[in-house]
């Protein structure tokens, strides 16, 4: 019986084994937000940035508060403040980057945020990221760089100050994020929940006074604020703000390399093409994308073990010698 109740040693899961989920669950969030450039161009009314803004924002907000039931105590107020600000407020920027540039070269500005990251992470949280991450780092931007910045890239200016503008907000969310944690109790959800709360509310005003509402909003319109909202938003906030608390600075940033290859590779579904150079650089982005998520080989350990192997060697000739 009691063999029968322990719990096989089989089923434990590694620290390496746990480490490869939560990578795996927080790449979830930059692949689906890779997905925001086709659904703005193909599915929402044009020039309703703040709009758009709004509705990947609010509702996903006020629906984790009311699964959640749980509100910021403390300095956590004007934290959930800041973080909503940072990573939520800059949405429309976004949205605006994606109605005037194309997909990837949109994208291709968010591919900057691991430099931008290990460059606030060295000020704010006193943590050098390793040469190995941060060669990787600038290696993937290189990638996702060939992949979408060709001669033919239609490059508009409001649009790429706007594309910056919210890799720049987002840094910063990651960086604070990693500093503040979260509160004892309080989940992931909730965290998110707080944040696209803030995020709407700071949306709303400015979208009635600016924009309003579009006049006109389809079927395919409502499906994709849905997508927004939903995968795009909370479920994708959630999971990015777990990986950022579980996870090192160095390898969480290189994630969001993902959105403009998702980009690209729904661009190609929908019968774009690449050139040599251009698969040449999505090949280079992924491979950066996964090497930045382990630590360099140690050159120590390798010499430490040829070492050990050699002594090996030599011990098994002097007893190969006695034997004779």
């Amino acid at each position: 019986m009691h063999s029968l109740t322990k719990r096989s040693p089989g089923l434990r899961r590694t620290p390496h084994a746990q480490q490869v989920a939560t990578v795996a669950l927080t790449a979830l969030a930059p692949a689906s937000w890779g997905t925001t450039y086709v659904v703005t161009t193909e599915l929402l009314p044009p020039g309703h940035p703040l709009f758009a803004g709004l509705m990947r924002a609010l509702p996903a907000g006020l629906l984790a508060l009311a699964i959640t039931r749980v509100l910021p105590r403390g300095d956590w107020w004007w934290k959930a403040v800041f973080l909503g600000v940072l990573n939520i407020g800059g949405l429309p920027l976004l949205f605006l980057a994606a109605e005037r540039l194309p997909g990837g070269v949109a994208a291709t500005l968010g591919a900057a945020q691991p430099l931008l990251v290990a460059g606030l992470a060295i000020a704010v949280l006193h943590d050098r990221p390793t040469l190995w991450r941060l060669t990787w780092g600038v290696i993937g931007v290189a990638g996702v760089g060939l992949v979408v910045l060709g001669p033919e890239a239609r490059l508009d200016v409001v649009g790429v100050l706007a594309g910056l503008g919210h890799t720049a907000l987002m840094a910063g969310g990651v960086v604070l994020t990693k500093r503040w944690g979260r509160p004892a109790g309080v989940g992931p959800l909730t965290l998110a929940g707080w944040q696209l709360t803030v995020g709407g509310l700071l949306l709303l005003p400015l979208t009635l006074a600016i924009e309003g509402v579009p006049q006109r909003i389809d079927a395919g319109a409502v499906g994709g604020y849905l997508w927004l909202g939903s995968m795009g938003g909370l479920i994708a906030y959630a999971l990015w703000f777990r990986g950022i608390a579980e996870l090192p600075v160095g390898a969480s940033a290189p994630l969001v390399l993902l959105s403009p290859l998702v980009a690209t590779v729904i661009g190609i579904v929908l019968g774009e093409s690449l050139s040599p150079l251009q698969t040449l650089g999505f090949v280079v982005a992924l491979a950066a994308l996964l090497a930045a998520q382990f630590n360099a080989p140690s050159l120590s350990g390798r010499i430490a073990r040829g070492r050990s192997t050699e002594r090996h060697i030599r011990e098994g000739q002097v007893r190969e010698g006695r034997i004779r």
